[in-house]
C-alpha cells in the first residue's frame, strides 16, 4: 500500500460518476492531511490498519518552536481527507504510458480504502479526528492548499 500524504491548509474533493452528470463536494476539510491511498495486489486489512496507524502517527505539524513534532493526536481539530488513488502504482519505467499492473483491481482496492479509512477513525475517535473521503469509481477532482509545503510518500 502507498500514500502520498500532504499537509493542507484545506482541501476538497469533488465526483461526479458519469459525464453529464454534475459534480458533487464528496468531502472538505480545512488544516490537516490531504492522504492518497494506492493499493496494489498483495495487500491486506493488516496493511491498510498499518498505513492507518503510520499517517495518524505522523509528527508533521508544527509546535511552539516551529518544529514538525505534532501529530493528528495532538491537534486541536484534527481532520484528514482520503482520496483513492490507483495511479499512485503507475509504472513509467518503459516508454511514455504507463501501465497500472502494479494496481489493485477496484474490487479489491475498493474494500482496503475503506479500511483505511475505518482505521483512522477508529484511531482518532478520542481526538475527534474528522474524516473525509472521496468516492470510489468515481471522476474525482481535488482542489487543495499544500501547507509548507509539506509532501510525503509512505510505502508499507
Amino acid at each position: 500500500m502507498r500514500a502520498l500524504v500532504q499537509r493542507v491548509t484545506r482541501a476538497e474533493v469533488t465526483s461526479r460518476g458519469a459525464p453529464d452528470d454534475p459534480w458533487e463536494v464528496a468531502g472538505t476539510i480545512g488544516g490537516g492531511l490531504c492522504v492518497f491511498v494506492g493499493v496494489t495486489h498483495d495487500d491486506d486489512d493488516a496493511t491498510a490498519a498499518k498505513l492507518a496507524a503510520k499517517v495518524f502517527g505522523l509528527r508533521v505539524f508544527d509546535d511552539e518552536a516551529g518544529v514538525m513534532n505534532r501529530s493528528l493526536a495532538d491537534l486541536i481539530d484534527p481532520a484528514v481527507l482520503v482520496v483513492s488513488q490507483f495511479t499512485l502504482y503507475g509504472d513509467t519505467a518503459k516508454g511514455r504510458r504507463p501501465s497500472w499492473a502494479g494496481a489493485a483491481p477496484p474490487h479489491a482496492a475498493e474494500p482496503l480504502v475503506e479500511s483505511v479509512v475505518a482505521g483512522l477513525r477508529q484511531l482518532g475517535e478520542p481526538h475527534r479526528l474528522r474524516v473525509a473521503t472521496g468516492r470510489f469509481r468515481t471522476e474525482m477532482r481535488v482542489d487543495l492548499v499544500n501547507d509548507g509545503p509539506v509532501t510525503l510518500l509512505i510505502d508499507v
